[in-house]
């Protein structure tokens, strides 16, 4: 039987759609980084029937929120001593910045590479989000 122990401090994202644990693995670019991560896939689940869950043992320095363009029922736990110290489900962000590049190659974010790229809302319903800089519209469906 497979055995994953709880951590003493970080984040654990849960109630991950089954299969959909590595986009967000990827997206966050965890196969990168020097402390322990764990990517479980089809996790047995009374509420889902089958999840994905990771964990994290380490802050990460981003908003997870954008998870929500994933999935809504996403569950974020915040993890200090071994224990939860908060519990949220990731809300769709008014803002976005420096973590989606700007796909128009005329925006100066292409060639100004210390600026942050930053997209604003402009639709929650079909999670469309405008570039400030070149008002270019890009619809998050997924990661």
């Amino acid at each position: 039987m497979l055995r994953v122990t709880s951590i003493a401090k970080g984040i654990v994202i849960d109630h991950i759609p089954a299969g959909e644990g590595i986009k967000i693995f990827n997206f966050l670019e965890l196969d990168k980084v020097s402390y322990r991560v764990a990517l479980l896939m089809n996790v047995p689940s009374k509420k889902m029937k089958c999840k994905d869950i990771i964990k994290i043992e380490n802050e990460i320095n981003i908003n997870l929120d954008i998870l929500s363009v994933l999935n809504k029922d996403i569950t974020i736990n915040v993890i200090k001593d071994e224990k939860i110290i908060k519990k949220y489900n990731p809300k769709i962000p008014q803002e976005i910045e420096s973590v989606i590049k700007c796909k128009n190659p005329r925006c100066v974010t292409s060639v100004e590479t210390k600026l942050k790229n930053k997209y604003i809302l402009i639709s929650e319903e079909s999670k469309e989000y405008r570039c400030q800089y070149c008002e270019e519209v890009i619809k998050l469906t997924s990661l």
